[in-house]
């Protein structure tokens, strides 16, 4: 009977130690991307994980898994709607099964530059679309830039909208984009990535469209001609969450997080714009394509020959969020 009193003393007393350690055990935030750590949203990741673990000691672990190392491009949002991972932060294209409004960044010439685009993101129009999916269980935290779209193709002369007439294209999936190149007369094709030099090179499809630091990395400029400086749309990213996650957790960590990310967003956004300028004159010194500044006169025919795409799709995106988007150009 001694022996029994004893053991479970001992038992009481072990529970009485460890019960307190393990209601401190840090929150575990696994924030998983699919692109390498030296890019500017890997860079981001990194510094949101810095400045996190900086500002919650002990409270939060944040682990960061570029690469796929988790999940692919495929397979991130399930696995985030899921709780296997808490942050993730696909292009904003991936969104339009969630909400139609994401396509507001597909528009082309919408905005003038990436300033514009810096504008309407900060705006309470930008930050509505942010808690847009709530519903779908997602929450976005933060816009992160990739950069502006440029175009590209095999051809001496891209100026205006007809000198792309009949040509064909390379565009991600999505409607907007196809609907784009079907109002120049050109023919979209939608293709991986990973295809797009090989496709290029041996004139598969004719042009492309991409921020100056993809068109660097993969080397088209050595395989088109000419690269008209279009500035035409944006390829950016969303930093999301799990809705329930995120409203779950306690205010001063979900305070500490949302700094953390402000000071994040703003140290990935300011690499994305000098590695985008970086490479612009890169591919200048290298002389191989020809980079083909447009005048106002000609960024206007491009606009003027879009608006049937934006009338297209302002039923789905709302007509508010496309003239706060245009009052950002100044």
């Amino acid at each position: 009977m001694f022996a029994r009193s004893m053991l479970a003393a001992s038992l009481f007393a072990a529970l009485a130690f460890t019960a307190p350690a393990s209601a401190q055990q840090p929150i575990v935030v696994k924030f998983s991307h699919v692109v390498a750590e030296n890019t500017p949203k890997g860079q981001g990741a990194l510094k949101f994980k810095e400045v996190a673990e900086k500002k919650l000691p002990g409270k939060v672990q944040v682990q960061v898994f570029p690469s796929s190392q988790l999940f692919g491009d495929a397979k991130e949002l399930e696995a985030l709607l899921l709780g296997d991972v808490q942050f993730i932060a696909p292009s904003l294209s991936k969104f339009d099964r969630y909400t139609k409004k994401i396509q507001l960044f597909d528009l082309p010439f919408l905005f003038d530059d990436i300033e514009a685009v810096d504008r309407f993101q900060s705006s309470a129009k930008g930050q509505e679309l942010l808690t847009s999916m709530k519903n779908r269980g997602l929450i976005g935290l933060a816009y992160w830039h990739n950069g502006m779209k440029q175009l590209s193709t095999n051809r001496d002369k891209l100026t205006r909208p007809d000198d792309v007439k009949g040509l064909k294209f390379r565009i991600q999936a999505s409607d907007v984009l196809e609907a784009q190149f079907r109002a120049l007369g050109a023919n979209p094709q939608k293709m991986a990535f990973a295809e797009v030099y090989q496709a290029l090179q041996t004139g598969v499809v004719d042009g492309q469209e991409n921020t100056w630091s993809n068109i660097y990395s993969q080397k088209f400029h050595e395989v088109q001609k000419t690269i008209a400086e279009t500035n035409h749309g944006v390829i950016d990213y969303m930093v999301v969450t799990n809705a329930k996650w995120w409203d779950g957790l306690p205010a001063d960590v979900r305070k500490g997080l949302s700094e953390a990310m402000a000071e994040a967003t703003t140290h990935a956004n300011k690499i994305a714009k000098d590695l985008n300028l970086a490479d612009r004159k890169k591919i200048a010194d290298a002389a191989k394509a020809k980079i083909q500044p447009l005048s106002k006169d000609d960024v206007a025919a491009w606009r003027k020959a879009m608006e049937p795409v934006w009338k297209k799709f302002e039923g789905d995106i709302g007509r508010d969020l496309i003239d706060a988007a245009l009052k950002s150009n100044k």
